[in-house]
């Protein structure tokens, strides 16, 4: 079956289409990442909110979670706060609750679904701590438990999902919502979303004079 090319830049939906050519996908995701120009200033400062948290004198911490392809990409957050996005600095302490796998594997057997993240949170986040929240259709019950759990303890949340309004961004404290119906471009996005957040905390914690130390030992040229 023939399929008929779609005119240079046009952005398809799923409702018009079920699949994305390569030209698609690329219309799709800078139709998106427009969307997302307008919230680098909410991700600059919370980079700065998590300078604050994690170099403040309590040394708080940064928990996150999401399913899927949100999962690896919470971990991939947290790996870039324990280890380092670009500069090197000090470790931060930073969890990532989707790779606990006998506490994922004990509470799932054990609780109800929902209970899933927000009993991690619950166990391991203090008050004044952050919890990222990732979910491409902003609608994961148990992102959503937990992001109202982890208000209920003091804990801030900042959410990335796809298009506003969602349940995710009505539970959190603040959210960035990617403006796309295609999931895989709203999680291409959040990726990016990311990065502008790492990128944002080095240079709040960096910022002259630094909070912390900086070494150039074992820093890859």
């Amino acid at each position: 079956m023939s399929v008929a090319p779609h005119s240079a830049g046009e952005v398809v939906t799923p409702d018009s289409c079920t699949h994305l050519t390569g030209r698609d996908h690329v219309a799709s995701l800078t139709a998106a990442l427009r969307s997302l120009d307008a919230s680098v200033d909410t991700l600059d400062r919370w980079g700065a909110l998590l300078a604050d948290v994690l170099c403040g004198e309590t040394r708080g911490r940064l928990l996150a979670a999401g399913n899927g392809g949100s999962a690896a990409q919470a971990q991939h957050l947290t790996a870039e706060l324990v280890g380092r996005y670009r500069a090197d600095r000090p470790p931060f302490s930073a969890i990532c609750l989707t790779a606990e796998t006998s506490s994922l594997t004990a509470i799932a057997n054990d609780y109800p679904a929902d209970e899933l993240f927000a009993r991690q949170v619950e166990a391991h986040g203090r008050a004044g701590d952050v919890l990222v929240l990732l979910s491409t259709s902003g609608r994961s019950p148990n992102a959503v438990a937990a992001a109202r759990r982890a208000r209920e303890c003091g804990i801030t949340v900042l959410s990335i999902t796809g298009p506003a309004p969602n349940p995710l961004a009505a539970a959190s404290d603040e959210a960035v919502c990617i403006d796309s119906p295609w999931t895989a471009t709203v999680q291409e996005c959040h990726l990016v979303a990311l990065h502008l957040l790492c990128a944002a905390f080095d240079a709040a914690v960096l910022a002259e004079p630094a909070r912390v130390p900086v070494s150039r030992i074992g820093v890859v040229q």
